[in-house]
């Protein structure tokens, strides 16, 4: 059973993980139609950047689960003004091949520079150590990014789907001449909206580095699963991206228990049969 509830806390971790990074692609999907495959490549970049900060400027985690989103979230923004503007009503297949062009090129810089190996980074003192809970033992590092992780996802979607600014945001995807009319600015919003969503990835980033060690591949290694998740849960939904990504991970440790075979590919089989019965997915809805 503690090898069961191990792959359960694996699980969950993963998931907190698959949560924040579909998090920040549907929320750049629903709001801009953009298919942003550099999403792993700056999920690298956030862990990169709280490496730095703590080698370079002697700032450790808790300042870089702040300047890292901030620091990553404005690279995206030049991105977005520079790049994928110029995008705007065609086909989702270049911003597709665009973005990962760019992935292409952010993770041949960063392996050229610091080759394929990871880098370590230590756990905060205030978050190390474990607890006893009596059916198993549970790193205390661990929880907090379970709990965290879904904190922020709850605070976005409630962001997006419940206030005015979220207003705005969601009518601005369907209608930016009626938007403008009210005196808003369309344009520093979608730009503003894509920061957020890759602010989003770099935050995992930061989450991982403890536990996955920092290394130019490792948003390479998670991107076909997030897009898998975000298929999944629904494109450009945000509930759906938050519960599909935690259930996902779950699944995934329970499959490592009772059939680690097929641990790889459960998300995958999964992933096909919700889009034989429903192409939208769970909880997407007919363009």
């Amino acid at each position: 059973m503690q090898a069961l509830y191990a792959q359960l806390l694996v699980g969950l971790i993963n998931g907190s993980f698959y949560a924040l990074l579909s998090l920040g692609l549907a929320v750049i999907f629903g709001m801009l139609n953009i298919i942003n495959f550099a999403h792993g490549a700056l999920y690298m970049m956030g862990a990169f950047c709280a490496y730095f900060l703590l080698n370079l400027t002697g700032l450790g985690y808790w300042p870089a689960l702040i300047i890292a989103p901030i620091a990553v979230g404005i690279f995206g923004m030049i991105l977005e003004r520079t790049m994928l503007q110029w995008l705007s009503g065609l086909d989702h297949l270049y911003g597709l091949l665009l973005t990962f062009g760019i992935a292409l090129i952010v993770q041949g810089v960063f392996q050229n520079y610091f080759g394929s190996s990871g880098l370590p980074y230590a756990i905060p003192d205030e978050l190390k150590g474990g607890m006893n809970l009596g059916f198993m033992f549970l790193p205390v590092y661990r929880g907090w990014v379970v709990i965290f992780s879904l904190v922020v996802c709850l605070a976005t979607w409630f962001l997006i789907e419940k206030t005015r600014l979220g207003a705005y945001l969601r009518a601005a995807t369907e209608n930016p001449t009626l938007v403008r009319a009210f005196g808003v600015n369309v344009p520093r919003m979608i730009t503003l909206t894509y920061g957020l969503g890759v602010g989003l990835a770099a935050l995992a980033g930061v989450l991982s580095a403890p536990i996955n060690q920092v290394r130019p591949l490792m948003g390479a290694d998670l991107i076909i699963v997030v897009f898998a998740v975000v298929v999944i849960g629904g494109m450009g939904s945000i509930m759906g991206s938050i519960i599909t990504g935690f259930a996902l991970g779950v699944i995934e440790g329970l499959t490592k228990y009772f059939y680690p075979e097929a641990s790889n590919t459960v998300v995958f089989v999964l992933m096909v049969l919700v889009l034989l019965v429903k192409p939208t997915g769970l909880t997407g809805r007919a363009a």
